[in-house]
């Protein structure tokens, strides 16, 4: 993410974007929301996570439960001696990562896919890019090496005889190969067809049209929404990588506008160009009822682009201050479409579930998500009996705070002060809304917990006539 903000701010500096303009990729307006999407308050279908395992398809047992299900590009790669894409001839990722989507969507009922997408970089293993790679004519929509050498990635596979080799630049930054790479290849070579396998780049700037398609159609239509993104089993995407005047424009390899000769009028073209493509592909997004990670808000600038890695929009430093603040009707957690990252870097383990859901439903608007970013590929996403729960639909803004001394009993009975703060609760079903609490555990070690309370058979209202309440499995007495 702090890669991404040096390159708005480089984006900035070369006034190639206004930051006061939000219609402007990157940056999304509040109110722009997934509108015709079906929306939903039902908790399990408010999650989403971005699985990926490297080593085959990603078993739908293993994200039963959760709404949205995105996948990255190297699910099902194959990567050391597993069977994937990287070793079929030719490559099929396009093919398997939709065969993935109907897996998904057939084993949980309500669930939705999203697949990936670079803006940036052409793959030549999906089928629909290297269509393109291999036919001459489109040879005006890809950048080339530049006329004479050296150059720092090579322009050929030298496992064929003659090597293959390709004009069009590409290097080999997370490509599979032959006998080991990203993704380890089949012998005797890796299979892209009739060009070597890497990353190729798109020229944003070309104007050439083929075949009665400019580029910026072709890139919006026939590979973002193709067959497989207009799908009504996708209902969005994850764009990757940008472009920038100083040519940041994410896993690139050593001297890569460099082999491409590229100057600084160059790179100020392209990139001006790529910012139009990609404000035209939010537009055909949103018109066809899908989205994108990049227009999600995940803390942050109100029109900011969405992290690949967020955290917890509420933490502890601040909490009051910023549940206060979101908790207004014209917070991004009301008007942008909102994912709300877990606490924690495993997401087979939620030490802090309690306190992000708490936050999550305090927070969210008609349109948000909670559960993970990228936490890389072959991980184990734990789906809690807690997102199964069905917590009503909010009555509206919170509003009022009622302020409780009490104290919680330690594991030895001890009393333990503390400080509550209730809320008067969003939804019907969970009367007692939820608490935030700062509490003072074993050890003297201070933190704070926002927790929801659920209070079973037994409805403790009105609010002043609560004698005892169970917070996240402790005691509690008013004093």
């Amino acid at each position: 993410m702090a890669a991404l903000m040096k390159v708005v701010a480089v984006l900035l500096l070369c006034g190639l974007i206004n930051a006061q303009d939000c219609h402007n990729w990157p940056y999304t307006c509040p109110g722009v929301l997934p509108t015709k999407m079906k929306q939903t308050w039902q908790m399990n279908l408010s999650t989403i996570i971005m699985p990926c395992n490297d080593t085959g398809y990603t078993n739908p047992n293993t994200t039963l439960g959760w709404g949205v299900v995105d996948f990255d590009w190297s699910n099902g790669k194959g990567t050391g001696s597993a069977d994937g894409w990287a070793k079929h001839k030719p490559m099929d990722d396009e093919s398997m990562l939709f065969k993935q989507v109907q897996m998904t969507t057939a084993a949980t009922p309500g669930t939705t896919v999203w697949v990936y997408r670079n803006t940036v970089y052409g793959y030549p293993w999906y089928a629909s890019v290297r269509a393109i790679l291999e036919d001459p004519a489109y040879s005006d929509w890809w950048l080339k090496f530049k006329p004479t050498g050296p150059w720092y990635s090579s322009k050929c596979d030298n496992n064929y005889n003659p090597p293959l080799c390709s004009d069009n630049y590409h290097s080999q930054e997370q490509s599979p190969g032959y006998p080991q790479g990203d993704g380890n290849c089949a012998a005797p070579a890796c299979d892209c067809g009739k060009v070597p396998c890497g990353f190729y780049v798109w020229n944003h700037s070309s104007t050439t049209v083929v075949k009665g398609q400019t580029f910026q159609d072709w890139f919006i239509h026939s590979y973002v929404l193709n067959e497989v993104g207009s799908s009504p089993l996708v209902s969005g995407f994850f764009w990757d990588d940008v472009w920038d005047p100083q040519c940041n424009i994410h896993d690139q390899v050593k001297n890569t506008c460099q082999d491409m000769g590229l100057t600084k009028d160059d790179l100020n073209q392209l990139t001006n160009s790529y910012l139009q493509n990609m404000a035209a592909l939010r537009n055909a997004t949103l018109e066809a009822g899908k989205f994108a990670w990049q227009m999600l808000w995940t803390g942050g600038s109100p029109t900011g682009i969405g992290s690949t890695g967020p955290r917890p929009i509420v933490n502890q430093q601040g909490c009051a201050a910023s549940l206060r603040q979101l908790c207004t009707k014209d917070s991004p957690s009301q008007t942008r479409a909102m994912m709300y990252a877990f606490g924690t870097s495993n997401p087979g383990s939620l030490p802090d579930l309690n306190q992000d859901l708490a936050n999550f439903l305090l927070i969210r608007g008609p349109y948000s998500w909670l559960g993970h970013g990228w936490k890389g590929c072959s991980r184990d996403y734990l789906f809690p009996e807690e997102l199964n729960k069905d917590y009503g639909v909010p009555s509206g803004l919170l509003n009022k705070e009622h302020n409780i001394q009490c104290s919680l009993m330690d594991s030895q009975h001890k009393a333990i002060p503390t400080s509550i703060v209730l809320s008067p609760s969003r939804y019907p079903r969970v009367p007692m809304g939820s608490v935030a609490c700062k509490t003072a555990i074993s050890g003297h070690k201070r933190h704070n917990r926002s927790v929801v309370v659920d209070p079973g058979e037994a409805m403790y209202s009105p609010l002043e006539q609560l004698s005892e309440l169970v917070v996240n499995g402790m005691h509690s007495s008013l004093v």
